[in-house]
């Protein structure tokens, strides 16, 4: 029974769709499983097209491409759903390469949680020369979670995610395309999906690496996306018009900036890697506080096409 599409948005990174394909083909025990696996080419130039036509022959499963020419994370996520028919979908990143029992896991804990979504876990792989950010920025591109598979009231992001399509993804592009170059659309789906008493899970055994290109492996670049989560929570809250509650988290954002703030400030004195998580957890609370449109960074989308350009 082909019940399940692997969809893997992908951005002018080759290399890494490559083995996050090749991490796909090597599967075990579910290769059955999949109906298709679905590249959803975010390239306006669609540079991904020769990779899939020259992986193709040796493919165990079916592998379809989907030009996505619009830069946007949501277009791409959207895009790819929409050349798959599978009731189940499971997310991949190109940057991550699952492990060979990655998707068996991911439906065993479906079948035993029954959840809408179910989550993984992750380990961050950084490039040599990160220096005292290393085991940071290890932490930052990972995921950690229960060591036993279970439902869970944690929410993480779609990359390493398996999805019930008629539940967790209503009608035909459910992720926002507004949050095409900040991010944050999973969120928002997931959002949606808890008010409507949707079910999350959690995979122990679904394990990924992640694998951080030199580009993003940097403290300023792991802050600033931090700064972005930090948004979440007042822009989730605003987008339902419950402006006590966006006061009560710009509330909380301003007491996590002060107390780690300053906590940041003593270690940047003494130079210690700890600094690393306490200036994480300033850049969160402040960006609790500024929340709005105008402070949000540009992180995916027309800001990677240009990055990889330049």
């Amino acid at each position: 029974m082909r019940d399940v599409a692997v969809v893997i948005p992908t951005l002018r990174r080759p290399v890494m769709l490559e083995r996050a394909l090749r991490s796909v083909f090597d599967q075990v025990g579910s290769l059955d499983r999949i109906a298709a696996v679905v590249v959803a080419d975010n390239d306006p130039d669609g540079s991904a097209a020769a990779l899939i036509d020259r992986l193709r022959a040796e493919a165990p499963v079916p592998l379809t491409y989907a030009h996505a020419p619009v830069p946007g994370v949501a277009t791409a996520r959207n895009i790819g759903l929409a050349a798959a028919d599978a009731p189940l979908i499971a997310f991949l990143d190109d940057d991550e390469a699952a492990s060979p029992g990655w998707l068996a896991a991911l439906l065993q804990a479906q079948v035993q949680t029954d959840a809408d979504v179910l989550f993984g876990p992750i380990r961050g792989r950084v490039p040599e020369g990160t220096g005292w950010t290393t085991a940071y920025l290890e932490r930052f591109f990972g995921r950690d979670g229960p060591t036993e598979s279970g439902l869970t009231d944690q929410v993480h992001g779609c990359g390493n995610s398996l999805m019930v399509r008629a539940t967790a993804l209503p009608g035909p592009a459910p992720f926002d395309a507004a949050m095409d170059q900040t991010g944050g659309e999973d969120d928002r789906l997931f959002t949606a999906l808890q008010a409507r008493g949707g079910r999350f899970g959690w995979a122990a055994d679904a394990w990924v690496d992640e694998f951080a290109p030199p580009d993003r492996a940097t403290l300023n670049y792991a802050l600033l996306r931090a700064f972005a989560y930090g948004q979440s929570p007042s822009q989730m809250a605003a987008a339902r018009r419950d402006w006590p509650g966006v006061a009560r988290w710009m509330l909380i954002g301003a007491a996590q900036a002060a107390v780690w703030g300053l906590a940041s400030f003593a270690l940047t004195l003494l130079r210690r890697p700890a600094r690393a998580e306490t200036l994480d957890r300033t850049a969160r609370g402040l960006g609790k506080v500024f929340w709005t449109k105008g402070f949000e960074p540009k992180l995916y989308g027309a800001a990677m096409v240009r990055r990889s350009t330049t």
